[in-house]
C-alpha cells in the first residue's frame, strides 16, 4: 500500500474517531479530572472555597457515617449480586426449553427492566407494605401470618434487606437473563446429542457441559452485577430513604447528602473517588480470578 493510500485511510479512520474521541472526552474524561480537582478543594454549590489538598481523603478515615454506609452497600453487594446471577441463569433456563411458552417467558422475564426506578419502587412499596400491601395480604390469606400481625417489611431492620434485594432482583433480572440465554442458544445441540449417547443424563448434562460452558457468562453477569449493586442509590432511596435510623443507607446515598444538602462538594466528590477506586480493585481481581481459572 502506497503512503497516500495510507494517509487516506488513516484520515478516514480519524474522521469516524473524532466525533465520539471528543464527546467521549468533554463528557467522560474531562469530568473524572475536574472531580478529582474538586475533592482537593473545599467546594460548595456556589464554588471553590479554598485549596486543602487530600485533606478531604483524611476526613473520611474517621468518618463513622462513612464507613457504615460503605458497609452498607457492600452488604447489599453481597447479598444481591448471587441472587442475581444464579436467579438468571435459572430463568434463562426455563426460557431456553424448546416449549410453546418460551418466547412469553422471555417477555415476561425481561418486562421488569424497563421500569424506571420509580415505578419500580412505587410497586414494591405497595407490594410490601403493612396491613394494605398485596404480600401480607397473600399471606394472610394462606394462613401463613396470623390475621392479627403485619410483617414489617420496609421498617423492620431484620426484613428491610430482603425486601430491597428482592425487588432488585425482580427489577433488573431481564439483562442477565438475555446474556444467559444468549450463552445457552451458543452451544451446539449436537453436544448434548453426543453426551445422550454415551448415557449422560440431564444433570450430568447440566454439571458437566451447560455450566462449564457458561463460566465466561458467569463471570461477566458477576461483574457487572456487583459494580451494579455498588452504585446502589434510587430504589433504597426512593423505599426506605436509607432508613430506619439510616441502616440502610449507602454510600451513594451518603455522598449525595453531603454534596447537595451539606454543601460540601469537595468532600462529596473524594468520597466518589474512594468508591471508584473500590470498584476498580474488585474488576482487576475479578478479572485476575478469571484469568487464572482459564488457565486450569
Amino acid at each position: 500500500m502506497s503512503k497516500a493510500r495510507r494517509r487516506k485511510t488513516f484520515l478516514v479512520a480519524l474522521a469516524f474517531i473524532l466525533p465520539f474521541f471528543i464527546l467521549y472526552t468533554v463528557f467522560t474524561i474531562w469530568p473524572v479530572i475536574q472531580g478529582f480537582y474538586v475533592s482537593l478543594h473545599k467546594w460548595g454549590l456556589m464554588g471553590k472555597q479554598d485549596f486543602i489538598g487530600f485533606d478531604n481523603y483524611a476526613k473520611f478515615i474517621g468518618d463513622k457515617n462513612f464507613w457504615g454506609a460503605l458497609w452498607h452497600t457492600t452488604f447489599f453487594t453481597l447479598i444481591t449480586t448471587p441472587m442475581l446471577v444464579v436467579t438468571a441463569m435459572v430463568l434463562a433456563m426455563l426460557a431456553n426449553r424448546a416449549t410453546k411458552i418460551k418466547r412469553g417467558l422471555r417477555v415476561i422475564y425481561y418486562l421488569p427492566s424497563i421500569l424506571s426506578v420509580s415505578v419500580a419502587s412505587f410497586i414494591a412499596k405497595y407490594t410490601f407494605a403493612p396491613y394494605t400491601g398485596l404480600l401480607n395480604g397473600v399471606l394472610h390469606s394462606l394462613g401463613i401470618l396470623p390475621q392479627d400481625a403485619e410483617l414489617q417489611w420496609m421498617q423492620d431492620p431484620n426484613l428491610v434487606w430482603f425486601t430491597i434485594s428482592l425487588m432488585t432482583v425482580w427489577w433488573t433480572i431481564g439483562f442477565p437473563m438475555l446474556l444467559y440465554l444468549s450463552a445457552l442458544q451458543d452451544i451446539s445441540t449436537d453436544i448434548y446429542e453426543a453426551a445422550s449417547i454415551d448415557g449422560a443424563t440431564k444433570t450430568q448434562q447440566l454439571f458437566r457441559i451447560v455450566l462449564p460452558l457458561l463460566k465466561p457468562t458467569t463471570w461477566l453477569v458477576f461483574l457487572l452485577q456487583m459494580i451494579g449493586c455498588f452504585k446502589v442509590f434510587g430504589q433504597i432511596y426512593l423505599i426506605t430513604g436509607g432508613g430506619p435510623a439510616s441502616s440502610t443507607r449507602p454510600l451513594i446515598q451518603y455522598i449525595y447528602e453531603n454534596a447537595f444538602e451539606k454543601n460540601n462538594m469537595g468532600y462529596a466528590a473524594s468520597m466518589s473517588y474512594v468508591l471508584f477506586g473500590i470498584l476498580l480493585v474488585f474488576s482487576l481481581g475479578q478479572q485476575l480470578l478469571q484469568r487464572r481459572g482459564e488457565d486450569k
